[in-house]
């Protein structure tokens, strides 16, 4: 009896091998991102690298939120929202973040990424352009990529950009832009973008991530602010991970269009629904900046006072018009040396270089939280200002 068995082709190489060539790359460049644990108890390390722009994290209303919704209907949703992941704790957090935002509906997603995603992928069909800032969050992009329709990308911030783009379009057409961009902390012309829009029967979608919570009356948003709130051309979306201290993302605008996402938004109806713990912390949130809208206006009096007090040390830094308040550095090597000192003494700072920025300048990120002391803020002016290159 033959033992011979059929030979398997060996590759010329491994599959994977051409990674370790970007790796080099990487490392040449000076790009290598890694991950570090972040400890429960901060032991002293003062952040202004989060995303938490009211301090409500760590809240025990918010926690206890997280803990009551818990305890009542576990630890995961089951299911995607159509079979079985709708809770009565998903609902009534939609029916209050459209009442706060001024929107006539709301749909909670998993994620801030995957409501986006869906935004762009259900309202720009075959044969619709999608104008798209040049500074938009990645999820935005990625949500363009994955849409049907042609996507055109425009200067940053440039609302007669805008207009050319429609009027060469004369078809269906969306603008998307975020409402506060993350880096650098600018704000979108959001009422100039409305007018464009409308001259050219475009719709407007929003990312208003970094803008609930601290732009708008009492917080409720940018496009607020912008007097877009409910307007039947324009949808808005939502990260709850920032300003609510918790996890997820949402969509708010015309019923309609909610209605249509639920029938047609794939990352709605093919991810499980959002964690009943998180629903229950951003629900909790949302009430307790309610009760609290003075929180939106400290975020924003923080982020003054640290541009303030930074540009007064030298430093080049871009005027906040949110709680994102950034710092330029002369090199990527040198951002990532800075933010290291900074935390060795005591100060956690985020840092941003290439490609995580579109512009090529790598800076600090600081965000200017609404539970900041004057004693923290005067401290971690001291520590960048003492550990800047040069």
């Amino acid at each position: 009896m033959s033992t011979n068995r059929p030979r398997v082709a060996q590759p010329a190489s491994a599959p994977f091998d051409w990674l370790d060539e970007q790796a080099r790359l990487r490392s040449a460049a000076g790009l290598v991102r890694t991950l570090r644990s972040r400890a429960a108890d901060p032991g002293g390390l003062l952040d202004l690298a989060s995303n938490d722009y009211l301090g409500l994290t760590r809240h025990p209303a918010i926690a206890e939120g997280a803990a009551a919704a818990a305890r009542r209907w576990g630890g995961g949703a089951t299911g995607s929202r159509l079979v079985t992941g709708t809770t009565e704790l998903h609902a009534e957090l939609e029916r209050e973040l459209a009442e706060f935002c001024g929107a006539e509906a709301a749909l909670v997603f998993s994620s801030g990424y995957t409501a986006n995603l869906a935004a762009l992928t259900a309202l720009a069909p075959h044969g619709s352009l999608i104008v798209s800032d040049a500074s938009n969050h990645a999820s935005l992009i990625d949500g363009c990529r994955l849409a049907r329709a042609a996507t055109q990308v425009v200067p940053h911030a440039d609302p007669n950009a805008v207009r050319k783009t429609l009027d060469a379009h004369g078809g269906p057409a969306l603008m998307v832009t975020d409402s506060v961009f993350s880096v650098d902390g600018d704000a979108a012309p959001l009422a100039e973008l409305a007018t464009m829009c409308r001259e050219f029967g475009a719709g407007l979608v929003v990312d208003d991530a970094h803008g609930l919570g601290v732009l708008g009356t009492g917080g409720r948003g940018a496009p607020y602010a912008a007097g877009l709130a409910g307007a039947p051309d324009t949808v808005v979306t939502l990260t709850l991970s920032k300003s609510f201290g918790s996890q997820g993302g949402a969509v708010l605008g015309p019923a309609k269009v909610i209605e249509h996402l639920v029938n047609a938004a794939r990352t709605f109806i093919f991810d499980t629904g959002l964690a009943p713990a998180s629903a229950g912390a951003a629900l909790a949130a949302l009430r307790l900046l309610r009760a609290e809208p003075e929180r939106a206006a400290r975020a924003r009096e923080v982020a003054a006072e640290l541009y303030r007090l930074l540009t007064a040390e030298g430093l080049s830094a871009v005027r906040p018009e949110a709680a994102v308040v950034s710092v330029r550095a002369p090199s990527p090597d040198e951002a990532v040396r800075w933010a290291a000192d900074c935390r060795a003494a005591g100060l956690a700072v985020g840092c941003f270089r290439p490609p995580s920025v579109p512009d090529g300048i790598s800076r600090l990120r600081l965000t200017a939280r609404a539970d900041l002391t004057g004693e923290q803020i005067a401290d971690a002016v001291r520590v960048i200002s003492r550990n800047a290159p040069g």
